[in-house]
């Protein structure tokens, strides 16, 4: 390859949101069209995705809301596309108006995507507008996920977490950050957590609110106390009645890829059976109009959509595949060291399990901040923009002294 054919192929360029018109009437069509299951037979949630839940939230989809909203609220920020290892990767790049902000990459999960972020880019810029100081202000970096939303889709196997991380530490890089910070939760958490462990030049530390080590191996951690067998027990429950979505994605990604691809109706469904605690704020927000912090029916659906129109609710049940299963390329891999940079960690009391702090500093010896939030849960970012802020805010103002980040 030439230099000049290096340097192409290294372009960042602006990028804008675009859906067609067919595309929006398709759905339409579809969402009109729906085959509905019978009610289920219990009083809860342990069969799945309620019926009147999802009456509710097709109602809402089909009849109230905008679906130009996705490109609005995209579009008036300032987006990109640069490859990457042959991946065409979407990221938001936000500058703080703040002088010395540091640069912080924040990534996104699963049934998640970048919109989940959207809330948290004011108060993470802008402190001063949120009751922060300037002095906490960050540069803001938000990648779409590899075959999330509206970064490409990958065309060869051994996109895991840590070719992912390797991505953004270049991606980074090459926008002229010379020391930066990692922020993570759900399948971001894991990218975070491997960045943090590769340590590429420049990062300065990692915050995350959802502990990876504790869900690869719950058994390697502390549980004499009630504190710890609580949350060994919430990982228990997890595992054995709330993680059929996991399993499914890490097993057999592209059968659950076809009701994906052909209904919004069973995406919608797919996307909101996570865990209870999400589960039941969602269903509050379309059933009881009540909505839990900023999981309204229009930000749900903001996500939903996005799924839909991109097309991407096969390529993100792959991710599972690439990240977490059995016969994927990176599943006999050797484990990474122990992250060298400061490690900070915040729990929210609505999280699949309450991490306690003997486990995140069993799992980093590097925690230099531990956390507990009043309100949220697994969405942190999404549910409490302003809370999980001042999380973030407080995890890295130790590491502001001697910025250096390229503005």
């Amino acid at each position: 390859m030439t230099t000049t054919e290096q340097q192409t192929r290294r372009t960042i360029e602006p990028f804008t949101v675009h859906f067609r018109r067919e595309a929006l009437d398709d759905l339409r069509r579809r969402l009109a069209v729906t085959r509905w299951p019978s009610p289920e037979l219990v009083g809860d949630r342990s069969q799945g995705v309620q019926l009147a839940t999802m009456r509710a939230l097709h109602r809402y989809w089909a009849e109230d809301y905008d679906l130009g909203r996705v490109p609005a609220r995209l579009n008036a920020l300032p987006q990109f596309r640069t490859e990457i290892y042959g991946v065409d990767i979407h990221f938001v790049h936000v500058r703080s108006r703040h002088r010395d902000a540091l640069p912080l990459i924040m990534t996104h999960g699963w049934p998640g995507s970048i919109v989940e972020m959207l809330g948290s880019i004011g108060p993470l810029t802008d402190p001063t507008s949120y009751g922060g100081n300037a002095s906490d202000a960050f540069d803001l970096v938000l990648p779409s996920l590899p075959g999330y939303g509206f970064s490409a889709e990958p065309a060869e196997v051994g996109w895991d977490l840590v070719r992912t991380a390797k991505a953004w530490a270049e991606l980074m890089r090459r926008l002229g950050y010379t020391r930066y910070v990692a922020q993570g939760g759900d399948v971001g958490a894991g990218v975070t957590d491997a960045i943090g462990r590769l340590g590429p030049p420049g990062l300065a530390g990692i915050h995350t609110n959802l502990l990876v080590p504790a869900l690869n191996d719950p058994a390697s951690l502390p549980s004499g106390s009630e504190e710890e067998q609580a949350a060994l027990a919430a990982i228990k429950v997890f595992q054995t009645s709330g993680n059929g979505y996991f399993v499914e994605m890490a097993t057999r990604p592209e059968t659950i890829g076809y009701a994906l691809l052909d209904s919004p109706a069973a995406l919608a469904a797919w996307m909101i059976d996570h865990d209870t605690d999400s589960y039941y704020k969602i269903a509050g927000a379309f059933v009881d109009g009540r909505p839990t912090g900023n999981l309204t029916r229009d930000h749900i659906l903001d996500n939903v959509t996005a799924y839909w129109l991109t097309g991407t609710g096969a390529s993100t049940a792959r991710s599972y595949w690439e990240a977490y299963g059995a016969d994927a390329p990176a599943a006999g891999r050797p484990p990474l060291p122990d992250p060298r940079v400061p490690v900070g960690f915040s729990t929210f009391p609505g999280e699949i399990w309450r991490t306690p702090r003997s486990w995140a500093e069993k799992a980093y010896p590097t925690l230099n901040y531990y956390g507990v939030a009043e309100r949220g849960g697994h969405f942190a970012a999404w549910e409490e923009p302003v809370l999980f802020a001042e999380q973030v805010r407080a995890a890295f103002r130790p590491l502001r002294a001697g910025n250096g980040g390229a503005r």
